[in-house]
């Protein structure tokens, strides 16, 4: 029996030791960008932090350069890390790689709708929903009545607080919610709504859903052009404009809790610009330099979508000398423009000033691409950008925030790193400004 038990053993390793050396011969006569040899089945699995994605690619990136290939299980994968490779797939290969790859817990929506979609319709679908938003005002001045409106309402649902602590999820959630349901629907929930707040609660679930790896086989079905394709890009539009914003948002307060002294800063900024009763206007943001460069640093810190949503190559593409086979699962991260350490020095740390030149003034950054770029950027980012200088000048206008434990000991880590970056919960309290 022992002699028995060693000769299986030791067929066990022959064969293994086999199939590792056809997996190689295989692996290596595909001309794709180098990488990390993946094991038989389970790929480079193993090689990866999966509560913190962005991290890994980082890693790996110094170790294979800005262009390498993973393998999860079965499935190919084609990192792009830094800002000459982001860009360059991003625009000049727009076409060819503006798929959308596959992500599991979303994989019934993989061709409807505007997010999601992969299949035949998406391009058709972002088209119309570009031309309807268009014609609502997406960006224009339409939109920036609504936000103003609803800023308007957001204050003096702050005031109720009475300065007590309280949880802004959504409360501040209620504001972006009810400016993309007056876009789409023509209609505004109130603050304590249980179907607003019944959806918000499913919005935050979606975007810890999102955090989780996010490839999978493909299936082959491909739905025709129907009412149901319209509801689920209805529903997109209408989680993305709310989830997003709302996300950042939250986060920018916990981050001026952090910092106190530059919340001092901008409420001089406003006191000197807007004053103490009129509505903040898009306008403002010419002469509001300093509240400009701290939107922008509030999205560039958080790093909202650091490894980006998956595209896929929709045809064979030569990449840098490198063969990309269709189907291929491309990554172009997000955090590696936003945290460039020769764009953005010091790029941990939270500092205005990233996006301030010498004489004080906003500085563009090519480098800041938190809506993405090229075929699938972001629809609302027009929207977004006006909605984050609104509302958060108009909170700041009407209120000192105060934190419930001492700014240095306030956490800005994210709870979670795979998709989305989540601030953790916390309460503060707003103080009426005299």
């Amino acid at each position: 029996m022992a002699v028995l038990g060693i000769t299986v053993a030791l067929l066990v390793w022959i064969a293994t030791l086999l199939l590792v050396s056809i997996w190689k011969q295989i692996y290596r006569s595909w001309n794709l960008p180098p990488g990390p040899f993946p094991i038989p089945f389970f790929g480079n699995i193993f090689q990866l932090d999966l509560k913190d994605i962005p991290k890994s690619l980082t890693k790996l990136a110094k170790r294979f350069g800005p262009v390498f290939t993973l393998h999860l299980g079965q499935r190919r994968i084609v990192v792009l890390h830094g800002y000459k490779a982001v860009k360059e797939v991003l625009l000049n290969h727009k076409n060819e790689f503006s798929g959308r790859g596959d992500i599991p817990v979303f994989q019934e929506y993989k061709n409807k709708g505007i997010i999601f979609n992969n299949g035949p319709t998406w391009k058709d679908v972002r088209r119309f929903s570009l031309s309807i938003l268009r014609d609502w005002g997406m960006g224009k001045q339409g939109n920036e009545a609504r936000i103003q409106r609803e800023a308007h309402f957001l204050v003096e649902e702050l005031k109720k607080t009475k300065g007590q602590p309280f949880d802004p999820t959504f409360l501040i959630g209620c504001a972006p919610c009810n400016v993309i349901a007056d876009i789409l629907f023509n209609k505004r929930f109130d603050y304590d709504d249980k179907k607003c707040l019944e959806l918000m609660s499913l919005f935050n679930e979606n975007f810890y859903l999102l955090s989780t790896p996010w490839i999978q086989e493909k299936h082959s079905q491909e739905p025709m052009y129907t009412m149901e394709n319209i509801s689920v890009t209805l529903a997109d539009l209408f989680f993305a404009g709310t989830e997003t914003t709302s996300t950042t948002l939250r986060y920018g307060l916990l981050i001026l809790m952090k910092y106190p002294e530059i919340e001092e800063k901008l409420h001089e900024e406003i006191d000197r610009v807007i004053g103490p009763s009129r509505a903040p206007a898009v306008r403002d943001r010419m002469n509001m330099p300093y509240m400009d460069a701290v939107v922008h640093e509030i999205q560039r810190f958080i790093n909202l979508v650091p490894s980006n949503l998956p595209h896929e190559a929709t045809r064979d593409t030569v990449f840098r000398g490198y063969v990309i086979p269709k189907g291929t699962v491309v990554i172009p991260t997000l955090d590696s423009l936003l945290f460039d350490n020769y764009e953005f020095p010091d790029p941990e740390t939270f500092k205005p000033e990233h996006f301030l030149n010498e004489n004080g003034k906003f500085k563009y950054s090519d480098y800041f691409k938190a809506f993405s770029a090229g075929k699938r950027v972001c629809v609302g980012e027009g929207l977004a950008r006006m909605e984050l200088f609104l509302l958060l000048s108009a909170i700041l206008q009407h209120f000192n925030l105060k934190s419930l434990v001492d700014p240095k000991d306030i956490d800005l880590s994210p709870v979670t790193i795979g998709f989305g970056s989540i601030p953790r919960e916390f309460k503060l309290c707003v103080i009426p400004r005299s």
